[in-house]
C-alpha cells in the first residue's frame, strides 16, 4: 500500500512527492521539505547537494512501483518514429498526444481511481475552506494577508488534480449556501488548476492560476455583511456596492505583494469578451488568459451551487446555458473548460434511452459522451430500482444518455451518495 518510503536520492524521479529531504533544512536548497517534484532543475539541485536519501509519499505522487512498472513497459515498447514522420498530417492536439506518449512513463503523474482520491479531496476542501475563512477574517480585522501562505494548499490541490481531477472538482461543488463564500473560492481554484492542465499551461503559471482562483473573491471581505449575505436579490444600490469587490481584492493583494497574475485574476474575473463586464469593461484580448479562465470557472461554480436566493443549476444544464451567452466568455477557453468538467459532469442527473434515470459516476475515458453511470430509477414504474453501474463505452452496453435531467423536478435527496 502506498505510504511514506525512504529511497536513495538517485532513485528520485519527477512526479514524486517529497515528504522529507534527508538533511536539516539548513543544508538543503529549498524553503520547504515537502512538495511535489515537478521541475528537472529541482531534481538536479537535490542530486548535486550531497543529500543521500529522501522520503517520498507514494499516496500523493509517483511511487517506486510506478517507476518499476514503467521501466518494464518501456523495455518492451518499440521505437517511435521520428517526429517529422510520426506527426505529418496530424492536428495539433494529435501531435501533443504523441509527444506526451514519448515522455518516459516514470515522469508522468500517477493516476488513481476516483474512489481512492475522494477522501483526500474532502480533506483538501475542508482545509481550503478554513484557510479562506482565515484570510477573510484577517482582512476584516484590517490586517494584511500573506499570498505565499496559500502555496502549500494550492500544491496539495494541484497534486490531487494530477492524480484524478474529477475527485476534487466534484467534491468542491458540494456546498451549502452557509459556506458558499469560502468553498466557492476553493472550487474556483480547483477548476482553474484543472483548466490550466487542459490548456497545457506550464507548472508555474498553473500554480499562479490556482492561487488566483483561491483568492479571486478576497475583495468580498470588504463588503458589508448585510449585502454579502443578503438572502434575496440585491437592489441596484447593493449590486453597485458588490461590483467594487474586484478592485478592493486586487488592491489588498497588490499591497500584500501578490504576483501579477494573482492580482489580475482578482481584478478582472468579471470582465466579458464583449466589453460588458466590470470593473473596466475590457474586451477581447485586453483581458488576460488567466482572467478569461477565471471568468468561466467563477460563473460555472456560482450557478451550480446552492445560494440563499436560488436553487443550483444542474451541471450539464449550466454548461448548455453558458454556451448560449454570446460574448460573455472566450470561446476557446470555454470549449477547453467543457472538456475539463465533461459534457456530463460527475454528479449530473441524466435520462437514459431505457426510460431510466442515472447519475454520472465517472467521465468517459474515450469520449465525453460515454461516461460511467449509475442507473437507479425507473421512469416507467415511477420507482427506485437496484443501482446498476453501466460503462456506456462498453460495446456490450445497449443503453445511452438521451439528455440531462433537472434534479429540481424530482424529490431525490443526497444523490451524491451514488457517486461519492
Amino acid at each position: 500500500m502506498p505510504g511514506i518510503r525512504e529511497i536513495p536520492v538517485e532513485r528520485l524521479r519527477i512526479g514524486m512527492y517529497l515528504h522529507k529531504i534527508g538533511s536539516s533544512w539548513l543544508e538543503h536548497p529549498f524553503l520547504r521539505s515537502s512538495f511535489l517534484l515537478e521541475y528537472e532543475k529541482d531534481l538536479q539541485r537535490i542530486l548535486e547537494s550531497g543529500i543521500q536519501t529522501v522520503w517520498i509519499d507514494e499516496s500523493r505522487g509517483l511511487s517506486m512501483d510506478d517507476v518499476e512498472d514503467a521501466q518494464e513497459q518501456d523495455a518492451d515498447t518499440p521505437d517511435i518514429p521520428a517526429a517529422d514522420d510520426a506527426t505529418e498530417g496530424l492536428s495539433e492536439d494529435e501531435r501533443v498526444a504523441i509527444e506526451q506518449d514519448r515522455m518516459p512513463s516514470q515522469v508522468r503523474p500517477r493516476h488513481v481511481p476516483l474512489t481512492a482520491e475522494i477522501e483526500r479531496a474532502r480533506q483538501i476542501c475542508q482545509a481550503g475552506k478554513q484557510q479562506v475563512m482565515a484570510m477573510f477574517e484577517e482582512v476584516r480585522l484590517g490586517n494584511s494577508v500573506d499570498p505565499a501562505a496559500v502555496l502549500p494548499l494550492v500544491e496539495e490541490m494541484n497534486a490531487s488534480v494530477l492524480r484524478n481531477p474529477v475527485a476534487l472538482l466534484s467534491v468542491a461543488r458540494l456546498k451549502t449556501h452557509d459556506d458558499y463564500t469560502y468553498l466557492h473560492s476553493v472550487a474556483v481554484a480547483a477548476l482553474m488548476l484543472a483548466l490550466s492542465r487542459q490548456l497545457g499551461l506550464d507548472p508555474g503559471l498553473t500554480k499562479r492560476a490556482g492561487c488566483g482562483g483561491l483568492m479571486h473573491d478576497l475583495g468580498k471581505a470588504f463588503m458589508p455583511l448585510e449585502v454579502l449575505n443578503k438572502p434575496g436579490k440585491l437592489t441596484d444600490e447593493e449590486f453597485a456596492i458588490m461590483k467594487t469587490h474586484p478592485e478592493a481584492g486586487a488592491r489588498a493583494l497588490q499591497e500584500a505583494g501578490a504576483e501579477y497574475e494573482v492580482v489580475d485574476i482578482a481584478l478582472h474575473h468579471h470582465e466579458r469578451i464583449n466589453g460588458r463586464g466590470y470593473p473596466y469593461g475590457l474586451k477581447g484580448e485586453e483581458i488576460t488568459l488567466l482572467a478569461r479562465m477565471g471568468a468561466v470557472c467563477d460563473v460555472y461554480d456560482a450557478v451550480t451551487s446552492v445560494r440563499a436566493y436560488k436553487a443550483p443549476w444542474d451541471p450539464a444544464g449550466a454548461l448548455r446555458e453558458m454556451a448560449r451567452w454570446e460574448g460573455h466568455f472566450d470561446r476557446n477557453v470555454f470549449n477547453a473548460f467543457v472538456k475539463t468538467v465533461g459534457i456530463y459532469p460527475v454528479g449530473a442527473l441524466v435520462r437514459m434511452a431505457s426510460d431510466r434515470l442515472a447519475v454520472i459516476a465517472e467521465p468517459g475515458k474515450a469520449s465525453l459522451l460515454t461516461p460511467i453511470v449509475r442507473v437507479f430509477y425507473s421512469l416507467k414504474r415511477q420507482e427506485m430500482i437496484p443501482v446498476q453501474t453501466l460503462d456506456l463505452a462498453d460495446p456490450a452496453c445497449n443503453d445511452r444518455i438521451v439528455g440531462p435531467e433537472n434534479p429540481e423536478k424530482w424529490p431525490f435527496t443526497n444523490l451524491e451518495k451514488l457517486w461519492l
